[in-house]
This record gives C-alpha cells, structure tokens and sequence, in this order.
C-alpha cells in the first residue's frame, strides 16, 4: 500500500474515533447535567424530587427511538449525514430546556433529548469501530466509552463552578455547543468502507438483517438491560444518596463525582486494553468482580475518605466492563445492519432499564438507601457474570470483504448466542 494511502487511512480512523468519543462525551453531558439539579429543577418548577427523577426516566425510556430511526438511517446512507444530523438535533434540544418555562415543557424536552441520545452511541460507535485497525479495537472501544464518563465528569465541573454563579439555565444553555462538532465532522471524517460494502439496498432489507439474527439480538438486549442496570444504578442517584444518607454538601458531591469519574475512565481504557488479550467476557468478567469487592465501601463507607475509595473503584469496575461493549457489540453485530444492530440492542436495554433511578428510589422506602443501591447491585452483577458465561464473542472479526489474516473469528466466535 502506498505511504501516502496508508496515512490517509490512519487519519481517518483517528478522526472518525475521535468524532465517536466527542459526540458520546458532549450527549453524556447534556444527560447528567439534570442529575446535579434536582433539588434545583424541583424547587423551580414546584414538583417532587421523584418528578424530577422522572425525566430521567423519559430520556432513557426514548433512546430506542433515535436508535431505530437513526441507525436504520446510518445502513441506508452511511454514518456521516446521520451522526451529523443527531449531534445538532441533540444540541438544539438541550438548549431549549435552559428555557423551560415549567415542567411539563422541560418534561417533553427531555424525552426527545432521549432520541438524541439513543441514536448517537449506535452511529458513532458503528463508525469508529469500523475505522479502528483491528488489533487496537479494544483499547480504542474503552476510550470511546469513556467519552460517557468524561460527559458526566464535565457535568460535575460544570456544577461546581457554574451552578453556583450563574445558576440551572447556563448548565443546559452551554449544551448548545455539541453543534460545533457536526462540522468537523463534515470536514474531517471519512465515510466508513465497511458500510460501503456492505450497504443494504433497501430499509427493509436492514430490518430483516437484523430479524434473521434475533436469537443473538435478543441476547444481546438482555445483556444491555442488565448493563444499564450497572451504570445507572451504580451513577444516577449517587449523588443524591451522598446527599440524603451523607449531608454532603452540593460542591462536594461535585468533587466525589470528579473523582469517581476519573476511576470510570481508567477502567474503561485499562479493561478495553486487556479484552484483546484475554477475550471480550473475561475482561468484563474481571471488570464486574471489581465492582462486587468495591460495594461495601461504595454504599457502607463510613467515613468520606472511603466513600471516595469505594465509588472510584466501583466506576473503575463499571466503565472497566462497559470500555469493551463499543466493540463487542460490534463484532457480534451483522455486516449488513452495523448502524442499526448494536446501537438499537443499547438502546432497548436503556427502555427496559429505564425504572431503574424509580426502583432504587421506592427501595430506599422500605430496606433504606444503602440497602437499596448495595443490593439492586449485587443481584445485577451477579446475572451479567452468568450472561457473559452463556454468551459468545467474535473478538478480531474483519468487517471487510478482504480479510486479512488477523480477521479471523477467535475463541467463543460461533454461531452461539
């Protein structure tokens, strides 16, 4: 291959990563700015707590719908126009809920932020994942996925120092700037090859793509639900436990979040890392028995220093398994249904998981606080252990026609689950 090609090449990739890890970083932001508002949001517009913690029910419970519309988009007419699309769509909606004038307005503005949010991680996965050399798919995926964490680790700064000064309309308003990121986009990304050999010549044909694969589809959404299960029950409410059980102050709060925001990126480069040497579910598997250790000083800690400590190596453990779902949904995925597969699998998980902030916060009613996030974790780990047993992987899967080599399915790549 020619020098100048193959350094074409390499910089597309780079871009295409890098589009992928920005628009998840700035959707997850726009996400987990309302989860250091809710005290704020309620007294603003006069409702409970619990309606607050609503809306984030509304926006997980709508991702499947920007997943099915936008990945569908995303096999029919390549990853760039429709990536573009979903990052302005997202950042408009996110700026008008800095002018929401009462509830129900900034109630139906979240749920179609959801759209936004379900259809970004499908199409921006499918394109980094597909630009990614094949022996750095695993570290790549965790960086990727750490884009989430980054998000919420943004929110958190923003909380700390926006917030105080400048009150709840900046924090959305600021949500605008995402936009910006459609037109580097535009200017520097390549449109992926493996969706140029691959394109289904009709929608339909996309839908019936994934229908002939729904054995693993299924499986697949099962195990999203439970690792929906894991992030948001383990991230959402945290920082209002810290607060009710704990009397931590906002500004702290704000800092642990910081902290265990840094664990979760850790985690996700260092477990994405290690999937390419000992397999997608064993680097997972690893990752998820982390969290089960980090538990008793994650939701029993007595003191703040080991509050700390626990949730940063909960959200080490947490991310550590979520770095390597990008690419092993991905490779488990059909050629043909890419954009479409992976992402709406994460996102009918998020619709199926999306009671989770209601079921911890009725928890807390009846076996406390601590209980209530101790043991929904424990049960979850527990059954996303026994998936990832049961389940199988196709870690170095080409996604091109001419394969090399190193393309070929590994250990656990069969026509399983």
């Amino acid at each position: 291959m020619p020098l100048a090609t193959s350094t074409t090449k390499r910089s597309g990739a780079h871009h295409a990563v890098l589009a992928g890890f920005l628009g998840w970083t700035l959707d997850a932001f726009d996400f987990f700015v309302v989860v250091f508002l809710i005290d704020t949001l309620a007294h603003q517009f006069g409702v409970s707590k619990k309606e607050i913690v609503l809306t984030t029910t509304a926006t997980l419970a709508m991702r499947p719908v920007g997943a099915l519309l936008f990945g569908l988009l995303a096999d029919r007419f390549g990853r760039r126009v429709p990536l573009m699309a979903n990052v302005i769509f997202f950042s408009v909606i996110e700026l008008l809920c800095g002018f929401a004038p009462n509830y129900t307005f900034f109630l139906v503005l979240r749920a179609l932020f959801g759209i936004g949010m379900g259809g970004e991680w499908g199409v921006g996965a499918s394109l980094a994942m597909e630009a990614a050399p094949v022996r750095w798919r695993g570290v790549l995926s965790g960086i990727l996925q750490s884009g989430y964490s980054i998000g919420y680790l943004l929110a958190a700064i923003a909380a700390r120092f926006i917030l105080p000064h400048w009150g709840w309309r900046p924090m959305f308003w600021i949500g605008a700037l995402p936009a910006l990121l459609a037109l580097y986009i535009r200017t520097k990304v390549p449109e992926s090859e493996a969706w140029r050999q691959h394109r289904a010549e009709s929608t339909g044909k996309v839908l019936r793509v994934v229908a002939g694969e729904w054995k693993r589809f299924a499986y697949l959404v099962v195990l999203m639900t439970f690792m929906m299960f894991l992030s948001h029950g383990t991230q959402d409410l945290y920082p209002d436990f810290l607060q009710e059980v704990h009397r931590v102050s906002q500004a702290v709060r704000a800092n642990m979040a910081m902290l265990y925001n840094l664990g979760a990126i850790v985690g996700a480069v260092l477990f994405g890392h290690f999937s390419e040497v000992a397999g997608r579910r064993k680097s997972m598997t690893a990752a998820l028995a982390l969290s089960l250790a980090a538990i008793p000083l994650w939701a029993f800690g007595g003191s703040l220093g080991a509050l700390a400590v626990g949730a940063f190596v909960m959200q080490m453990g947490v991310q550590g398994a979520w770095g390597v779902i990008p690419v092993h949904l991905n490779e488990l995925a059909a050629d043909a249904a890419r954009g479409l597969m992976p992402g709406l699998a994460y996102q009918l998980g998020t619709l199926f998981a999306a009671p989770t902030n209601t079921i911890q916060y009725a928890l807390r009613d009846h076996v406390g606080y601590q209980w209530a996030i101790a043991g929904f974790e424990i049960v979850t780990i527990v059954s996303l252990a026994l998936l990832l047993l049961i389940g199988t992987e196709a870690r170095g899967r080409s996604f091109l026609r001419a394969a090399a080599p190193e393309g070929t399915l590994r250990e656990g790549a069969g026509p399983g689950v």
